[in-house]
């Protein structure tokens, strides 16, 4: 086994460091999610609802509104499992939930319903997750790639774009630009990084939901999970933290 320069990316004072970079062990093969280059990160993929606006509440809004709109009440624990998910899965569960049909036009039709109600609400105005601003600024003046990879459609994420800034990414992916290949499928990440000309084990995504961390790991990504509406689990390739509060990347460019 081979050294290798160790570099550290800090979430703070008193909570770490959050991962090591710098070289590679020989025998770690391209292409594992451990072969990082000798300098950090390729880039940086960030979820968008939950990891860097607090929006899951504004949703619960809309599913809620929706649900008494159809007569039914939307239950705490199918609002759980949509977390992360895409809009067509999300309306799937919605509808069975309250005992409607789930067929193609009821889908859709829900699906319009949401969206204009969202948006609504995406206007009124979108907060940020704690030290969200800071950390996406912290990954611009490090020098390192980024991409924002969500399960909502192009047209909220346009919304919450306005709020978030548009300059933070050199692309965006959203939930209905994977043709139906949504969280926690890869391809979501795995599209961001074909589309930055970067290998997914050598990217960190953040995330905060079981569904987005399965999608990162899935595409190889090593991931910092973040929960905010559903609890996560510790696991092989993710390092848990309680927020971005504190964020730091200055050290990936260390010499």
């Amino acid at each position: 086994m081979h050294a290798a320069s160790r570099r550290t990316l800090s979430l703070g004072p008193g909570q770490g460091p959050l991962l090591y970079w710098g070289g590679f062990d020989r025998d770690v093969k391209l292409g594992d999610p451990r072969a990082m280059s000798s300098t950090g990160p390729a880039a940086v993929l960030f979820d968008m609802d939950g990891t860097l606006i607090d929006s899951e509440k504004l949703w619960t809004i809309a599913l809620d509104d929706y649900a008494v709109h159809r007569g039914g009440r939307l239950s705490e624990a199918t609002r759980e499992h949509m977390v992360g998910s895409n809009m067509t899965r999300s309306m799937v569960m919605l509808l069975a939930d309250i005992g409607l049909p789930t067929g193609p036009d009821e889908v859709d039709r829900a699906a319009s319903w949401v969206a204009a109600r969202t948006a609504e609400l995406f206007h009124d105005g979108l907060p940020w997750r704690p030290g969200a601003q800071d950390a996406l600024r912290a990954v611009r003046a490090a020098g390192l790639r980024s991409a924002l990879v969500t399960s909502t459609i192009r047209s909220l994420t346009e919304i919450a774009l306005d709020t978030i800034g548009r300059e933070h990414f050199d692309v965006t992916v959203c939930g209905d630009e994977v043709d139906g290949r949504n969280k926690p499928h890869p391809e979501p990440y795995l599209k961001a990084a074909r589309l930055l000309g970067v290998e997914p084990g050598e990217c960190v995504a953040v995330e905060d939901s079981p569904t987005g961390v399965a999608s990162a790991e899935a595409a190889g990504c090593r991931v910092i999970a973040i929960p905010c509406e559903v609890p996560l689990q510790p696991g092989e390739r993710r390092v848990l933290r309680e927020s971005l509060e504190g964020f730091d990347v200055t050290a990936l460019s260390a010499a």
